[in-house]
């Protein structure tokens, strides 16, 4: 009887498929937008910009942080993922990556991330560094992801944390603006995700993860995406006198969030799958502009 044991073992025969495999453990996609988030605050934090070499080590440490945390997650939840069409072909599905050496890679990837964000920038940034990784592996995946509905809206404190390492990285310190940052992707996240999770309800319920989507109705779904839009639309304008932006960001974040709250409206409108996708990826337009023209107001008053 033929099996698919050597088919599935073929990959870890080619080094080139198996570096591959373990920079998917790391989630890049995920991690990019989490850094989008990052070198800004610094900015801000800054009122300038800062030393080219301090946002190249956040940068890094973050990445092997946010990457270390990410393959915890595609270890813990290895079992799911096999039962999900999106995320069948990841490394510990189909065998690329065996369990124990994807476990050990991620948890090296977070001593690396923790001893180089404390040596090359400093010991708070480190230790949040830390604090996003615990949270996002037993917070969210060990416990909120499969056991209740509001898993994505408490877990999504771990994907605000590079704002609060970003800005702590130039002022060993942390303030009121960067809280108000970290808030807003705190909130934006529910209705980030849900228009994707909106996609594939059906795979979180053949897995038996309760996201929203696949636990409450559409309607239901998207009035709290509405709700969310709405109020990430006002933490955006909060941060205006919290972090003294100027008319750059102002403009940005009062036609940013209004088109974020627009795509809301929009899909609990209409019920289509389609605007809940589009809406996916304009929130991930949103967060890039508010983020930019942050950096870009600030970066143009002190010129």
């Amino acid at each position: 009887m033929t099996t698919t044991a050597p088919v599935a073992a073929l990959p870890t025969r080619s080094p080139r498929r198996r570096i591959a495999a373990y920079v998917a453990l790391t989630k890049p996609r995920i991690i990019e937008l989490l850094l989008i988030t990052t070198v800004p605050t610094m900015v801000v934090a800054e009122q300038g910009m800062p030393e080219l070499w301090l946002i190249v080590a956040t940068v890094l440490g973050g990445t092997f942080a946010a990457g270390g945390a990410n393959a915890i997650n595609m270890y813990v939840d290895r079992d799911i993922d096999a039962l999900m069409e999106r995320t069948k072909n990841r490394p510990l599905v189909t065998g690329e990556l065996t369990p124990r050496s994807a476990l050990t890679f991620a948890i090296g990837l977070e001593i690396v991330a923790f001893a180089w964000l404390w040596g090359f920038v400093n010991l708070l940034s480190a230790a949040l560094g830390l604090a996003a990784c615990l949270f996002y592996v037993f917070v969210y995946t060990l416990w909120l992801k499969r056991t209740s509905r509001q898993n994505i809206v408490i877990g999504g404190a771990a994907g605000a944390m590079p704002v609060l390492i970003g800005w702590s990285a130039v002022t060993n310190s942390l303030a009121w603006a960067p809280v108000v940052l970290f808030a807003v992707i705190f909130f934006w996240t529910p209705p980030h995700f849900w228009a994707l999770a909106i996609r594939y309800r059906d795979d979180y319920a053949a897995a038996a993860v309760p996201m929203m989507p696949s636990v409450a109705s559409f309607s239901s779904t998207a009035r709290q995406i509405v709700a969310y839009t709405v109020i990430v639309w006002a933490t955006s304008l909060v941060f205006v006198p919290v972090g003294e932006m100027g008319a750059i960001y102002t403009v940005s974040a009062v036609v940013l969030g209004a088109l974020f709250v627009a795509f809301g409206i929009r899909l609990l409108q209409t019920g289509s799958a389609k605007v809940a996708m589009r809406m996916f990826g304009f929130s991930i337009t949103y967060l890039t502009l508010l983020f930019a023209a942050m950096a870009l107001d600030q970066l143009v008053r002190v010129a």
